[in-house]
């Protein structure tokens, strides 16, 4: 049952996402799943997120194309090796090349404009400020800071017509703690995809950052992880 609002919820067809769309389903959503062909390394999670959004009964999922390869500067979008096998001090110490440049101002914008286009309060991200890789764009003053700026960015906001909200319902979780989380709210993991750097057949790396983490993340929660690595 659906309480009438709509939520735009930006997808990469990981855990982090499918659970922050598996969330605002539970809140009584609306859900339009937005993700992106940005010229990541691989297409494996855009299929997840497809998957991912039938699964929870989005109303639409949006791809959106944008070819950051133009840009570079990160493992995800140019030649540069995916780091592998790090510990997880070493994942603290320093912001990795898998960083994307403005990657999360890029997507929210855009989720932003649909937001307003179809009457959205609200964007869900899955971001996370505990387990994550050090992307500053995860971190709770910068979601704050865009939520400001989105709000004096609409011509419906202006106007007094709506007033986005930013939502991070994960942001202050573990891995093993949103892994419970969707479990609980009945999500099948299998459908999602977190791996920087699978092989050809789609098999996860093992030992690339998101593999571990999410390797981690289902160690704490007690729950097998139904990856092929």
């Amino acid at each position: 049952m659906t309480n009438g609002k709509k939520a735009v919820v930006l997808s990469s067809g990981g855990i982090d996402s499918t659970t922050a769309m598996a969330i605002a389903k539970s809140e009584g959503y609306q859900i339009y799943s937005l993700s992106f062909r940005y010229g990541q390394r691989h297409a494996f999670e855009l299929e997840s997120a497809k998957r991912v959004a039938e699964a929870l009964g989005a109303l639409k999922h949006l791809v959106i194309d944008i070819d950051l390869r133009k840009i570079g500067g990160s493992a995800l979008t140019d030649r540069i090796d995916v780091p592998k096998a790090r510990t997880e001090e070493k994942m603290k110490e320093e912001i990795p090349i898998t960083y994307v440049p403005a990657r999360n101002t890029i997507f929210l914008s855009y989720g932003l404009a649909w937001a307003e286009v179809l009457g959205a309060s609200d964007i869900f991200i899955g971001v996370n400020a505990i387990d994550y890789s050090g992307y500053p764009d995860c971190r709770p003053k910068y979601i704050r800071a865009f939520e400001s700026m989105a709000n004096l960015a609409l011509k419906a906001t202006v106007e007094g017509k709506m007033k986005i909200s930013i939502r991070t319902p994960l942001i202050r979780m573990t891995k093993g703690e949103i892994i419970r989380k969707g479990v609980e709210l009945g999500v099948d993991y299998h459908l999602t995809h977190s791996c920087y750097d699978p092989s050809p057949d789609g098999k996860a790396c093992g030992e690339c950052d998101s593999c571990l983490l999410r390797k981690k993340g289902f160690r704490e929660a007690g729950i097998p992880d139904p990856t092929i690595y």
